[in-house]
């Protein structure tokens, strides 16, 4: 019986950092970039453009702009029903998939609240009340609220969101401008996804792999919520690899997915709050260490991180007045010179990338927040 290949946990870093683009900026299109990462975490309207930048050169934020305005790309909740920019395509395509999720989700956090109430009903109502026009969560429930006012009113506008495929407008979103979170069904805003661009759980798979492989099915599932992932990886497994980590638990992979040698350099980057890098296995020791892991966690749970090494080595936080930016960053390990060097060098560019409108860019070493 042949020997399975064991992979360091260095190993799986550089092989997530290099598929994620992290180890070395790329001069590609932001379209492409989205699809192949699989939509970004958008929680943060502006966090996609910083994800963007620490992974593309040159970047400019206008693009992603008037993507979303040509409605190329949408903001919606997708995977861990959490708020994503993704291309058109995958709103359509992929938000059946994790439907399941949603429904629980809904009745998890709404079921006592909403209890005897048409869940059916309300969806057909909510989805009605969208396509007429664009509204917000507070337009929502003031339309809902005559026919549903024995019920919590927050908990019945939240539903909407659970039970319906929505998307949020711009200007929410933007770079250079913002809004309130406006929200319209995804169908009346995207149009129907033709039958023969129908997404698979196969090709969520394979897509999550090339995005963040190798991985074990607990990984698959920490990504997008999803259970019985295992049945859709056998199904797979004549078209995958297969490997072990240094737990011994076994990880399946593309055939022809990189994995760069594991001395391979990874530079200094700033990462946004929420970024899929830190969130999308059940292990992440590839991407924080057992000494920092427990640090890893700003005092309000918004985590945005700063690999050194490939590895989250700090947190940061950008603070803003009218006419001042100040970056801190607090270190989560001891660095040398060098690398404080390397550090301020990298957040200088940083700074003059997301406070580009400021009069005075600082850093500040912290250590706490």
């Amino acid at each position: 019986m042949p020997t399975v290949e064991r992979l360091s946990t260095r190993a799986l870093n550089r092989a997530l950092l290099a598929r994620q683009l992290l180890l070395r900026r790329q001069d590609r299109r932001p379209l492409e970039v989205i699809e192949h990462l699989v939509g970004l975490q958008a929680q943060e309207p502006r966090d996609p453009y910083l994800a963007l930048w620490s992974r593309l050169d040159p970047f400019d934020p206008a693009e992603v702009e008037q993507l979303l305005e040509s409605r190329a790309v949408a903001r919606a909740p997708l995977m861990r029903t959490t708020i994503h920019l993704a291309t058109a395509r995958d709103c359509l395509a992929i938000r059946p998939l994790v439907q399941p999720i949603l429904d629980r989700a809904q009745r998890s956090n709404f079921a006592r609240r909403l209890a005897g109430a048409d869940v059916d009903a309300l969806a057909a109502a909510g989805q009605r009340i969208l396509e007429q026009r664009p509204r917000t969560f507070a337009e929502l429930r003031a339309h809902l609220g005559e026919d549903w006012a024995g019920y919590d009113p927050q908990a019945v506008a939240y539903s909407v969101s659970y039970l319906v495929p929505l998307v949020q407008l711009p200007p929410r979103g933007l770079w250079t401008r913002g809004g309130q979170a406006t929200w319209t069904t995804t169908e009346r805003w995207l149009g129907r996804l033709p039958k023969r661009d129908a997404a698979s759980l196969d090709e969520l798979v394979r897509r999550y792999l090339a995005a963040f492989g190798p991985a074990t099915a607990r990984d698959v599932q920490t990504w997008c919520g999803l259970t019985g992932l295992a049945e859709v990886i056998d199904r797979l497994r004549p078209d995958l690899v297969t490997f072990v980590d240094e737990n011994g638990a076994e990880l399946v992979d593309l055939p022809d997915a990189p994995r760069p040698d594991p001395d391979t350099p990874a530079p200094v980057r700033f990462l946004p709050q929420y970024d899929n890098v830190f969130l999308s296995h059940a292990d992440r020791s590839r991407i924080v260490s057992e000494q920092t892991r427990g640090r890893a966690q700003a005092p309000n749970g918004r985590v945005s991180t700063l690999l050194v090494d490939g590895f989250i080595a700090a947190l940061w936080r950008l603070e803003r007045s009218r006419r001042a930016a100040v970056l801190r960053v607090l270190p989560l390990e001891r660095w040398s010179k060098r690398t404080r060097a390397t550090v301020e060098d990298e957040a200088a560019r940083f700074l003059a990338f997301a406070a580009a409108d400021a009069e005075t860019r600082d850093l500040e070493f912290v250590t706490a927040f």
